[in-house]
C-alpha cells in the first residue's frame, strides 16, 4: 500500500501534484511576462521586474517545502530551459543531495550549469561514499580541489572507493558505522553510544573488531539492550557474519541481502580488516539502476537518456542497435531472395512465412529472458548448463509438435494442400529448436565474454530466428512442394 501523508493522499499522487503545481507556476510566469512585453504602460520595466520577482518568490516558496528527492523528480520531468530555472532556485544546501538523486543524464545538465565554486560547495556537504558516486561526473579540477580539501582519513577512503571498479561492493559501501571491541562489557558499549549522541542510519548491529581492526563478529542492538550490562561483548556477539570484500560483485551482495533479509553488512579488505558497511538503501538503489539499465539495453539504447536531451545526443544513443537491426533485416531479405522462384510458384508461402518467424522469435525471447534472469541470480554454473540446454530443447520439441501440428492443420484447411501443411509443421518445429538453442546460447556466450547478457540479445535473437525461419520454411517448400 502506498504511504499516505496527513491528508490521506498517496505519496505518488502527491508527487505528481507537486510537479503540476510547479509547471503551472512556470507557465503562468511565461504567459504573464509574454503579455506584458506586448503592452506599453508607464514604468514598464519596473512592473516587469516586480512581476518577475513575485513569480520567483512563489516558485521558491514551493521548492523550499519539498524533499530533495521530490525536487529531483521535478527536474527530470522538465525541459532543459525550465529545469535550469528551477535548479537555480533550489536551496544551495540541497544541491549535493539533488545531484545524487537525479539520473546520470540529468545530472550532467545540472553540473554543466554550475561553476566550480558551486560544485565544490555542493560536494563538500556530502559523505565520502556520496562524493564517490558523483566523482565520475565532476570536472577534473573540481575533483582535485575537493580531494585536497578533505582530511587525511576522508581522502584515503575516497581514493580507496575510486580505485575499485563500478558494480563492486566498494562502490556501494559507506563509512558510517559503529565498531567496538570484544573484550568490553555491554555497559561500556551503552555509555559509548550515549556519548556519541546518535547512531548512523539503518544501524541494526555493531561490528566487533580486534586490536588490528580485523572483523571478529557482530553484536545486534537487540542483544545489547536486553542483556545484563555486565556481560562481555565476546559472550553475546555472533561469530557467523555475512560480510563482503571490497572487490566482491555488487550483484552478489544484492542476492545475499535478499536471501538473508539483511539491513546492513560489514565490508572488509583482503586481510579481513573492517573498511565500511553496505546498507539496504544502497542495495535498493543498485537493484533499481540495474533494472532500468536492463530495460534500456533490451530496447537497444546504449545508456540512460535524458528525456529532454538534444536531438543529436539522443540519435547517437539509439543509432548503434538501429544500425544492427537494419543489417539483420537486410540479411533476412536476402534469405527470402534465395527462394524467389519458390514463392512465385506457391504464393501461399508469402502469407505463411511470418507465422514461422514470429513464433520462433517469441520462443527465443522466452528462453533468453529465463537465461538472463538466471545468470543475474547466479543460478547457472558449468555443472548445470548441459541439463538446462537439454530441458529447453525438449520444451521446444514438444511445443513444435503441438503448435506445428495445429498450424499444419490450419494451413491445410486454408489451402487444401496436405504437403503444405506438413511443410508448415516441420518448419515450425525446426525453427522452435533453433530459437531455443539461440535463446540459451546468446546470453551464455555474452556472459562468458564478460559482456552484459541483456545487451543486444533481443536484436541478435530476432535476426537469427527470422532468417532461419524463412530459410527452413522456404527450403522445405522448395524440396517437397516444387
Amino acid at each position: 500500500m502506498a504511504e499516505l501523508n496527513a491528508n490521506n493522499t498517496p505519496a505518488e499522487d502527491l508527487l505528481k501534484q507537486h510537479l503540476e503545481e510547479v509547471i503551472e507556476l512556470l507557465n503562468k510566469q511565461r504567459l504573464e511576462e509574454t503579455i506584458l512585453q506586448h503592452q506599453s504602460m508607464p514604468r514598464h520595466d519596473l512592473v516587469e521586474t516586480l512581476l518577475h520577482k513575485q513569480h520567483q518568490v512563489a516558485l521558491k516558496q514551493k521548492l523550499d517545502q519539498l524533499h530533495s528527492a521530490d525536487i529531483a523528480y521535478i527536474l527530470e520531468a522538465l525541459p532543459l530551459r525550465q529545469r535550469l530555472v528551477i535548479w537555480n532556485m533550489v536551496q544551495s544546501e540541497l544541491d549535493g543531495q539533488i545531484l545524487l538523486d537525479v539520473s546520470d543524464a540529468v545530472r550532467q545538465t545540472l553540473i554543466s550549469d554550475m561553476d566550480p565554486d558551486e560544485l565544490l560547495t555542493a560536494t563538500e556537504q556530502l559523505e565520502t561514499n556520496e562524493i564517490a558516486d558523483l566523482a565520475p561526473d565532476l570536472p577534473e579540477d573540481v575533483l582535485q580541489e575537493l580531494l585536497e580539501s578533505l582530511n587525511d582519513q576522508s581522502r584515503a577512503q575516497l581514493e580507496s572507493v575510486l580505485s575499485h571498479e563500478d558494480d563492486t561492493v566498494a562502490s556501494l559501501m559507506d563509512f558510517n558505522m559503529v565498531a567496538i571491541r570484544d573484550d568490553i562489557t555491554l555497559g561500556v558499549v551503552l555509555r559509548y553510544l550515549r556519548r556519541r549522541g546518535n547512531l548512523p542510519e539503518h544501524t541494526d548491529k555493531l561490528f566487533v573488531v580486534d586490536h588490528q581492526n580485523a572483523l571478529k563478529g557482530v553484536l545486534s542492538l537487540k542483544r545489547l539492550l536486553v542483556n545484563n550490562p555486565d556481560e562481555r561483548v565476546s559472550e553475546l556477539m555472533s561469530n557467523e557474519v555475512v560480510h563482503f570484500k571490497l572487490s566482491d560483485e555488487a550483484a552478489d551482495a544484492a542476492r545475499a541481502f535478499e536471501r538473508y533479509d539483511l539491513l546492513t553488512a560489514p565490508v572488509v579488505d583482503e586481510h579481513n580488516r573492517l573498511q565500511g558497511r553496505i546498507c539496504v538503501d544502497a542495495i535498493l538503489d543498485y537493484i533499481r539502476e540495474e533494472s532500468d539499465d536492463e530495460i534500456l539495453n533490451q530496447a537497444g539504447l546504449l545508456e540512460e537518456e535524458d528525456l529532454f536531451s538534444g536531438i543529436w545526443q539522443s540519435l547517437k544513443n539509439r543509432w548503434f542497435w538501429l544500425g544492427m537491426n537494419l543489417i539483420t533485416a537486410f540479411v533476412s531479405t536476402r534469405v527470402i531472395g534465395l527462394f524467389e522462384n519458390t514463392i512465385e510458384q506457391i504464393v501461399a508461402l508469402a502469407s505463411l512465412m511470418p507465422i514461422v518467424a514470429g513464433i520462433g522469435g517469441n520462443t527465443g525471447t522466452q528462453t533468453s529472458t529465463l537465461i538472463i534472469r538466471s545468470l543475474a541470480l547466479g543460478l547457472i554454473s558449468p555443472s548445470n548448463v548441459r541439463k538446462l540446454v537439454t530441458k529447453e530443447l525438449g520444451i521446444a520439441v514438444l511445443n513444435g509438435l503441438v503448435w506445428g501440428s495445429l498450424i499444419g492443420v490450419v494451413a491445410y484447411g486454408l489451402y487444401r494442400d496436405a504437403h503444405l501443411g506438413m511443410v508448415m509443421a516441420m518448419a515450425m518445429m525446426l525453427n522452435l529448436l533453433v530459437a531455443a538453442a539461440m535463446g540459451v546460447a546468446i546470453p551464455l556466450v555474452r556472459h562468458h565474454l564478460k559482456l552484459d547478457p541483456a545487451v543486444g540479445t533481443s536484436v541478435l535473437l530476432t535476426a537469427i530466428t527470422d532468417s532461419m525461419g524463412f530459410f527452413i520454411f522456404l527450403g522445405l517448400a522448395t524440396v517437397f512442394l516444387i
